[in-house]
């Protein structure tokens, strides 16, 4: 089975006053149709430009200077801006972290699912709204009709967050790109949401790129997991392999910072130091300054990537080292 999405040696730079920065350095990972892959990393580590980067949305004073990005095979990058514009929303969606990006508050929710619809499709008006009420029902949202007549400010935040995955939905693209849509809801909305977009990867096979921080809500959904550091992806692998075995410190270090590891009360372990400064990346492997395995070797030169379960490290852990 080819891959839904496809990305190869992606890479995104921003010219700064200090110089270039690299937020994306040659990233490459696939994702299968029906499947989730978790985009794992702290604040600052590339995570969201890179979704931002997969459709397209780069502005200056930013820039894509490398890769390809193939979704069912034709490259995103090769198109033109009214192509890749056509490709967005159906065949290429993403829901953000605030659903007021994708929601304008003053028009009616139906509405603006309506123009999503009749901006690919030529249907009426009532059998965009009619496929509109399909989505919100598809996503689990109640009472389906009386929530197209409501404007985004009546609707409660899991729900506008629901209506944006709905309205992601309405082509039925082959992937979408999701930015840490649930970090702003309450624990049992957000399980609830979590759930709904399993079953929705399962029935309408639907390759899911869920970028987030937390490695709780990863365990729980997805089926693979790239993890990024300083722009770069550091370690690959099925969910299982990552979460039971990690190969690479970093992993290991935000495995175990997740507090439902610990017993209450009990201090978290915490990787020491800070994100590095991509305008000045440590020499060699970027996470050295804050590994304890590093040896002279890693300030040498950076290691290099591997297949299957990888790790981006000199010495990677073995076994399960919990």
């Amino acid at each position: 089975m080819s891959a839904a999405l496809d990305v190869r040696g992606l890479t995104t730079r921003f010219d700064t006053r200090k110089g270039p920065v690299t937020a994306v350095n040659d990233v490459s990972f696939s994702v299968q149709p029906g499947r989730i892959m978790g985009l794992v990393g702290e604040s600052g580590s590339g995570k969201s430009v890179t979704g931002f980067s997969i459709l397209g949305l780069i502005d200056a004073p930013g820039q894509i200077t490398e890769g390809q990005v193939l979704v069912d095979g034709t490259d995103l990058r090769s198109l033109s801006p009214d192509a890749l514009r056509r490709m967005r929303g159906k065949h290429v969606a993403m829901v953000f972290q605030d659903p007021m990006m994708t929601l304008n508050p003053v028009l009616r929710v139906g509405d603006q699912m309506a123009m999503a619809v009749r901006v690919h499709d030529r249907v009426s008006k009532s059998a965009a709204w009619d496929r509109a009420r399909q989505a919100l029902e598809t996503v689990g949202i109640p009472a389906p009709a009386e929530r197209l007549r409501a404007y985004p400010h009546q609707l409660s935040g899991g729900m506008r967050q629901r209506v944006a995955i709905a309205t992601a939905l309405l082509h039925r693209p082959s992937v979408i790109i999701a930015d840490e849509p649930t970090t702003a809801l309450d624990v049992s909305i957000q399980g609830q949401i979590l759930a709904e977009v399993r079953r929705l990867a399962d029935e309408t096979d639907t390759a899911i790129v869920w970028v987030t921080h937390d490695l709780a809500v990863v365990s729980s959904l997805a089926d693979d997991i790239c993890v990024m550091y300083a722009g770069r992806i550091v370690e690959s692998g099925s969910a299982e392999a990552v979460l039971s075995a990690p190969k690479h410190p970093y992993t290991r270090g935000l495995i175990d910072s997740v507090p439902a590891r610990h017993a209450p009360g009990q201090p978290l372990p915490q990787i020491p130091g800070a994100t590095p400064q991509l305008i000045n990346l440590p020499q060699g492997c970027a996470f050295r300054p804050r590994c304890p395995r590093a040896t002279d070797l890693c300030a040498m030169q950076p290691p290099q990537a591997g297949e299957a379960h990888f790790a981006l490290c000199h010495h990677p852990l073995t076994g399960s080292q919990t």
